[in-house]
């Protein structure tokens, strides 16, 4: 095992048990604080990315992230407002799949601190009301990480096993169809487990699962399209192999809101 593998793993595990607790052995108000706190100091990594030069005008975009969740919950007490808002954060996404594909170097400042915004806030209301709002609120949410997890894992190791044709040399050099294809693959299996955890059709959840992980990838190259911007490799230095925040929940930013979207279609999340 490779110094940076063992650097991961070791991160990782602590950190998965701390996220079981908080999600299957207390109540759904820790869970609300747990991922509060993450996108708020998310949003204060991706301040980093909009070039803001001062401390002070970095916390006014958290402060503008913290009162944006409150609007986001607000707007998604009906049904109605979830179908908006979620709509609205899968239009984004298919945006950024166009910027990452074709304009990757027409990022800023306002463009950067625009698509934090729209990443954070659609992911924390997707997260926060599948715990509240549905019976089985905590095993939803530890799924919708195990399905990103799984496709990270899976495009780590292929795209590390068998890497050849990069993805998006542009943005990320590293990423590989290959990796893409591992995520798909694993992130698939997790779908299907996953339908029959919560007794869902098997190829209906299937299909939302492998929607989830595709835009996954959105997330994760939109961060490194930013990254790349600011000039910087990680977004912090929190989690020891991992980098920060960010770079932790990227992809779960844009696979939460597709998740919860196709949730409601699904007669799940209403």
């Amino acid at each position: 095992m490779s110094e940076s593998l063992r650097k991961r793993v070791l991160t990782a595990v602590p950190a998965a048990v701390v996220l079981l607790v908080v999600l299957l052995a207390l109540p759904p108000v820790f869970t609300v604080i747990v991922i509060t706190a993450a996108v708020l100091l998310g949003a204060w990594e991706w301040s980093a990315f909009v070039g803001l030069p001062v401390v002070a005008l970095r916390l006014a975009y958290v402060a503008l992230v913290a009162v944006l969740l409150f609007a986001g919950w607000s707007v998604t007490v009906t049904a109605a407002g979830r179908t908006l808002v979620f709509g609205l954060a899968f239009a984004w996404w298919c945006v950024a799949l166009l910027w990452i594909a074709l304009a990757p170097r027409r990022v800023t400042g306002w463009s950067a601190g625009l698509a934090g915004v729209l990443a954070l806030v659609p992911a924390w209301v997707a997260l926060v009301r599948l715990r509240v709002l549905l019976p089985l609120g905590g095993p939803w949410v530890l799924f919708a990480f195990l399905l990103v997890w799984a496709a990270d894992v899976g495009a780590y190791f292929a795209g590390r096993r068998y890497g050849r044709l990069r993805l998006a040399p542009a943005v990320s050099p590293g990423k590989t169809w290959e990796g893409v294809l591992g995520g798909v693959a694993l992130g698939g299996l997790v779908g299907i487990l996953g339908a029959l955890w919560f007794h869902l059709p098997p190829l209906t959840f299937l299909s939302l699962c492998l929607a989830a992980v595709g835009f996954s990838i959105v997330g994760d190259l939109t961060e490194s399209l930013l990254k790349r911007y600011a000039g910087v490799k990680d977004s912090g230095t929190l989690f020891p192999g991992h980098g920060g925040v960010m770079d932790r929940i990227d992809s779960l930013t844009a696979a939460a809101p597709v998740l919860f979207l196709g949730l409601m279609f699904l007669g799940v999340a209403r």
